[in-house]
């Protein structure tokens, strides 16, 4: 290959142009500059030195491996030097002691590239005066060796003490940039810091886009860290079902990303993925052209166009792939994704609670028999203590919470309320179900469950009185709530409207006496679920546990009920409440995780289209295919293919009642 001129500056270098002149882009701390670049100098950074400048340096072969990061300079004159090296030196030369055959140059060049050295670069004058010989280059090309002439004569020991500085700068930066890392992140847990913050810190301390995810590959959180947020999502199942990293925390070269599991106690929930190198990374990384260039450097060119891989449209790397350049992130990449993803499995299990002491009692209370963190005795001796007899009496777990998360969504306060727009409309909630239960004459203990429910286990003196207490809690929640609206005056109770525009609408409201003068509701905007009967204290979680899961699930319901119970959910339903369990999210994967992958792979066949239409249609083949728009030759190789992919009996009933139930819960996972 012809030789590329790399630069003509003939500066002398001095001990104090090292600092400006050895060091680009390595002068300030990595993390602070919001970006992440390895220990060990390049080829090319080593090249654009100024005391390997002074040398004229000229690319003859390998062009392809000046990314390759130099872990030492080593010197030598002898042919058989291989055998003293561990891979990773920059090998400096005279020529003096190589050997005078083509055969042993060959053997040389392929016995430096076996050992893995970063390159080899010689110093034209005392051995080879005009040229390296052909030989040497052809061979060096062959095995994508870098191989540079130095064209002037250059002392060693300068070269040597610039690189070595260099790396030594850059370990004392690196070990910088983990101590950042475990301070950030260590406050963020301090802080209870939420799953989004976590995600956006780390991504501003990589540089490099930061995506949270389940099991099911739907994204819970994520920060482009400045790229665009549409490319970064794109498709993002799909690609997600592509990186396979090999371990609980590994880098997935193929697709460029840096994968860790988030999960605690052993119970893992998600994957927290980092992409490196960004995309921005790419297109600047290198230094700059030094004062009086008019051109940019011509190997800096032709390696930027080698790394180049992706969106022909914008000329630029696709989003989701890396650039193939064999690199692996730096070590403190690694410690950043997996202190974050401590951080998260941290937050998820701390919950903070700002309410009154009496407030706090009761939730403590509940929260003990949801958790069995707490002997039932001891439950039930300081409920007593509280008021609250739960000792020989019928226990209803009742959870009630509003249909939209979002204030603004059920006519609370818009966009610009603020943040204690949330937690305000909690307490009301709590202070109205509180009041609803002192109408109805009923005991319980009762508090916020979790950020948007309130959850109450009422206690009955006999299980007849369950469905009387349940009606007569419902209509008092319902008539505090309108009583509480300052924007309506106050309407006779039978026939007070069920607008869906006012924040204060209740579960069960009648109709406006003029049903022509408001629009008709979407649906409450107050959900009131309740579980179960249990006949004793022990069994109180199950029916709490149930009546949140029943009220999770009613979200979908628009019918106007006074409250719901589990016959009123269904299947979907069931799942649908469930969808943020881990081992429902295992168990759509374990059950369509290969037909997924198969479609991530081969887009334009969408199997999994092909399974719903023959489990929706009755496992009807002829009714399926008329469903599919298929023929029925062609619908009868793609369920013989699903069948191949899933190794399944699509003719067993249990098999496909199994696949049903996993669509079902795969729909329930996509459905925010």
């Amino acid at each position: 290959m012809p030789p590329l001129p790399i630069d003509h500056d003939h500066r002398h270098a001095t001990k104090g142009d090292r600092g400006a002149g050895d060091r680009p882009a390595r002068s300030e701390s990595a993390v602070t500059q919001g970006s992440v670049s390895p220990v060990f100098p390049t080829v090319r950074e080593v090249l654009a030195l100024v005391p390997v400048r002074h040398g004229a340096p000229r690319l003859v072969a390998g062009d392809a491996g000046l990314d390759r990061p130099v872990r030492w300079v080593h010197v030598a004159e002898v042919p058989d030097i291989a055998t003293l090296l561990g891979g990773g030196e920059l090998v400096l030369t005279t020529g003096i002691g190589l050997p005078a055959d083509d055969a042993g140059l060959r053997a040389f060049i392929g016995d430096l590239a076996d050992v893995g050295v970063s390159g080899l670069v010689v110093e034209l004058g005392r051995r080879y005066v005009s040229g390296v010989p052909r030989v040497m280059a052809a061979a060096a090309e062959r095995r994508g060796l870098p191989l540079v002439e130095l064209r002037r004569a250059t002392p060693f020991v300068r070269i040597t003490e610039a690189v070595h500085a260099l790396i030594v700068d850059a370990q004392l930066t690196e070990l910088r940039a983990t101590e950042e890392i475990h301070q950030r992140f260590t406050e963020l847990s301090v802080e209870g810091a939420e799953p989004a913050e976590v995600v956006r810190q780390a991504a501003e301390l990589a540089g490099c886009p930061v995506v949270l995810e389940n099991l099911s590959r739907q994204v819970l959180a994520y920060d482009p860290a400045g790229e665009s947020a549409e490319l970064l999502l794109d498709g993002w199942e799909q690609h997600s079902r592509r990186i396979r990293p090999a371990g609980r925390t590994a880098y997935d070269p193929d697709s460029g990303w840096l994968v860790t599991t988030v999960g605690a106690r052993g119970q893992d929930w998600g994957r927290l993925l980092l992409r490196w190198p960004a995309v921005a990374e790419l297109t600047t990384r290198g230094p700059a052209p030094t004062q009086g260039e008019a051109h940019p450097d011509p190997v800096e060119t032709a390696a930027a166009a080698d790394r180049t891989d992706g969106n022909p449209a914008d000329g630029g790397p696709s989003p989701h792939r890396s650039p193939g350049t064999g690199a692996t992130p730096p070590t403190r990449l690694t410690i950043l994704i997996e202190r974050a993803a401590s951080t998260l499995a941290l937050g998820r299990l701390i919950r903070r609670d700002a309410e009154g002491l009496e407030r706090q009692i009761h939730r403590t209370l509940l929260t003990a028999l949801i958790d069995h963190s707490r002997p039932v005795d001891e439950v039930a001796l300081r409920a007593k203590a509280l008021g609250v007899t739960l000792d020989r009496r019928h226990l209803v777990g009742v959870v009630v919470r509003h249909r939209a998360d979002d204030p603004a969504e059920s006519g609370g306060p818009g966009p610009d309320a603020g943040p204690e727009a949330g937690p305000a409309r909690l307490r009301d909630l709590a202070e109205a179900v509180g009041q609803a239960l002192r109408e109805a004459k009923l005991t319980a203990l009762t508090s916020a469950v979790d950020d948007q429910a309130v959850g109450a286990l009422l206690a009955l003196p006999d299980p007849a009185a369950e469905e009387k207490a349940l009606a007569a809690f419902a209509a008092a929640l319902r008539r505090v709530r309108l009583d509480a609206d300052p924007a309506r005056p106050p309407a006779p109770r039978s026939a007070r409207p069920a607008d869906p525009a006012a924040r204060t609408v209740a579960v069960g409201a009648v109709r406006a006496a003029d049903p022509a003068s408001r629009p008709r509701p979407a649906g409450p905007a107050v959900i009131v679920a309740a579980g179960s009967g249990v006949g004793s204290l022990r069994e109180a979680r199950r029916s709490l546990v149930e009546a949140r899961q029943i009220a999770e699930a009613a979200r979908r319901d628009r019918r106007d009920l006074p409250y719901f119970r589990l016959p009123h959910v269904g299947l979907a339903g069931l799942l649908h409440l469930l969808r943020d369990e881990p081992r429902l999210q295992t168990f759509v994967e374990r059950e369509l995780g290969g037909l997924l992958a198969y479609d991530a792979q081969h887009p334009r066949e969408q199997l999994l289209g092909t399974l719903r239409a023959y489990l929706e249609q009755g496992r009807n083949k002829s009714a399926a295919a008329a469903a599919a728009h298929l023929s029925r030759p062609a619908f009868y190789e793609r369920l013989a293919r699903i069948g191949r992919i899933l190794d399944v009996d699509l003719d067993s009933v249990d098999q496909c009642l199994s696949l049903h139930v996993a669509l079902l819960a795969l729909d329930a996972v996509r459905t925010p």
